[in-house]
């Protein structure tokens, strides 16, 4: 499975976004999450492979980033 490179995540407000690139610790912790089972395997229209979760890992988010149509994440939580 290759590391995923951005996460598009809903914020608090019910928002959607994409995330900026992920750094290597938080790219690992989501190829294992994904990895595990938890998540259900599913393709974009336009035919990319990604992980869905219905009640998916917390995202956490740089403040003041929320603002943005792009987000950067600094850590992963199950």
């Amino acid at each position: 499975m290759a590391r995923p490179t951005h996460l598009v995540v809903e914020l608090p407000d019910g928002r959607v976004a994409l995330s900026r690139q992920l750094s290597a610790p938080v790219r690992l912790r989501i190829t294992a999450l994904a990895g595990s089972g938890q998540g259900s395997p599913a393709r974009t229209a336009r035919g990319e492979p990604y992980t869905a979760w219905d009640r998916g890992p917390l995202v956490e988010v740089l403040a003041g980033t929320t603002r943005h149509a792009t987000v950067t994440v600094v850590r992963v939580r199950e």
